[in-house]
């Protein structure tokens, strides 16, 4: 929080009011049923941006008129309606796209884009305006972007109800829908170990200058590099789609971005390691276009919202918990982190080709045994 740093208030308030934010994101699907039962899922999404926008705002400005506890209050309601912000609007892409899943993998490509310009575009937004002004003015323009999405989402093309209420089943019964279709588990489970994975990377770029032989201020190339590479698989995406089962895309996809890890874990030079860095950024984009196709051909009708809020939700805490665990262990040896995420992101790929393999085999059984 770069406006608790500014104050001089110390670090671990940062750290606390930050996971304030981003922590409820985990209670997020238990709100996200409303986006399967709604009438119009536009005015549930439209409303988290204003409540998300609005929470922020009010922290922001009471931040220094009252104790901790009220902007941290405040900050834990937004991060509960963030996951709206992002898996509910991705939600929305079949009806933006229409039934051709070509041009519903295209309009995912765009989706990925924007998550990439949005990581790239809005820290440098944020650090100019803090430049140019105060960080106080920088975070409620970030605030006022949501009540623009509030506005914006409203032209998105309407979709119907999911279902009626009844039909439209509670969030944890989701979660075990989801947990029990192979699909879609092995969607979940390579998700959050991807984003779990590329979390590291801020950390060990920092951690990676001094065997680089590199100023500490080249860590800001090497995360660029890896938003540049983003945005290029991205724009890949969207130019030439995805072809195939999301289901067979997704570990191997996850295993390219292994070896992007690994390409950063044993670079000999600092523009190896740029290089390294943007090819972690463009598999990954890929990755996640992947997972976005698989979300939304594999999700149940009538939980289609819930689903997109449940990985999404799991993704973000993933991505907090590899961010902590890269600090926490990193000084014990700088490879030690990535040496593990890429262990577990190829472990991770072989038990979910392994058991698609297994499921195709007890299918085809089964036809051959009706046959």
């Amino acid at each position: 929080m770069l406006i608790v740093t500014a104050s001089g208030a110390p670090g671990w308030l940062a750290g606390v009011l930050g996971a304030s934010l981003t922590a409820p994101h985990l209670l997020g699907p238990l709100i996200a049923r409303r986006l399967d039962t709604a009438r119009d899922g536009r005015n549930v999404i439209a409303i988290a941006c204003v409540v998300h926008g609005a929470t922020l705002a009010a922290a922001v400005l009471l931040y220094p008129l009252t104790w901790a506890i009220v902007p941290a209050g405040l900050l834990a309601l937004s991060g509960l309606f963030g996951p709206f912000l992002t898996g509910g609007i991705s939600s929305r892409l079949p009806a933006i796209a229409g039934v051709d899943r070509v041009s519903q993998r295209r309009a995912q490509g765009w989706d990925v884009a924007t998550y990439g310009l949005g990581g790239t575009l809005g820290p440098s937004v944020v650090a100019a305006i803090a430049a140019w002004s105060t960080p106080t003015a920088a975070a409620l323009v970030l605030a006022a972007g949501t009540f623009v999405a509030a506005v914006l989402v409203r032209f998105l093309p309407p979709a119907p109800a999911a279902g009626a209420g009844a039909d439209v089943p509670r969030p944890f019964r989701t979660l075990r829908l989801m947990l029990r279709s192979g699909r879609l588990r092995r969607t979940l489970s390579l998700t959050v170990i991807v984003a779990f994975s590329v979390a590291t990377l801020p950390i060990v770029a920092v951690a990676s200058t001094a065997t680089l032989d590199t100023a500490a201020s080249a860590a800001a190339v090497l995360t660029a590099a890896y938003g540049v590479g983003n945005l290029l698989g991205s724009a890949g995406v969207t130019i030439r789609p995805l072809r195939g089962e999301a289901d067979a895309l997704l570990p191997k996809l996850a295993a390219a971005t292994a070896l992007g890890l690994l390409a950063v874990m044993l670079s000999p030079s600092f523009w190896f390691s740029v290089a390294a860095y943007a090819a972690v950024g463009v598999a990954n984009a890929c990755f996640f276009a992947a997972t976005l196709a698989a979300r939304s051909e594999y999700s149940p009708p009538e939980a289609r919202g819930q689903v997109f809020v449940w990985v999404g939700a799991l993704k973000i805490t993933a991505g907090s918990a590899g961010t902590a665990a890269t600090g926490a262990i990193i000084g014990v040896a700088a490879a030690l982190p990535l040496l593990g995420v890429i262990v577990a992101i190829f472990v991770a790929s072989a038990v979910a080709v392994l058991e698609r393999v297994r499921e195709s085999r007890r299918r085809l059984r089964a036809g051959h045994d009706a046959g």
